[in-house]
């Protein structure tokens, strides 16, 4: 009977522990049955006819992409790279608006009394005053402009009032950034070559 009793006691330990293994393998049994049944029924009833034309539309729909990146002056629609303007082209298309007519106080085009003490502050003055705006004028920089085209823009204005500024002849992003920065040692011998030209 020892031995019996023995038996029993030890089924008694392991039925515990296969109705707790029993148990935890249909807590997550049952909720992913659960699951694949509603996904099943909702695949089927949007199943939907459409053309091949259609689907192919839809497809590229769904795998745009998010943005994309346009490259502003590198080529024109006829594939040419954009030319700068010239400083008579640049006031036309955007200074003309004030400086023809003096609004808001700007000095007019071939006014010598009003661009007198403006040409004396010099140059690059004038060219940061177009850059970052000054009282009534808002900043030229970073809009449609490169900012070799505001510094043509100025030179022009400021030699029909009287000044004899050369005008910038920037023909890569070198020359224009050591320009506009005033840095003429560059890495590029032509380019400062170049530069050294424009500045004296």
């Amino acid at each position: 009977m020892s031995d019996n009793s023995h038996h029993e006691s030890h089924s008694g330990q392991q039925n515990p522990q296969k109705k707790m293994l029993v148990t935890v393998f249909l807590s997550f049994l049952i909720p992913i049955g659960f699951i694949a049944a509603l996904v099943s029924i909702s695949v089927s009833s949007a199943k939907v006819e459409v053309s091949a034309d259609v689907a192919e539309k839809m497809l590229a729909k769904r795998i745009q992409k998010i943005g994309s990146v346009e490259i502003r002056g590198a080529a024109g629609e006829g594939g040419t790279a954009k030319q700068a303007r010239s400083g008579e082209d640049v006031y036309k298309a955007q200074c003309s608006t004030c400086h023809a007519t003096g609004a808001a106080g700007a000095p007019k085009l071939a006014d010598a009394g009003a661009w007198g003490p403006r040409i004396k502050s010099g140059l690059d003055a004038l060219v940061t005053s177009a850059m970052k705006g000054k009282g009534n004028m808002p900043a030229q920089g970073g809009g449609d402009l490169d900012d070799a085209e505001v510094a043509r823009g100025v030179v022009y204005l400021a030699n029909a009032g009287g000044a004899k500024f050369a005008e910038p002849n920037l023909r890569n992003k070198c020359c224009k950034r050591a320009y506009l920065n005033k840095k003429p040692v560059l890495t590029g011998f032509c380019c400062a070559l170049q530069v050294a030209f424009i500045l004296h």
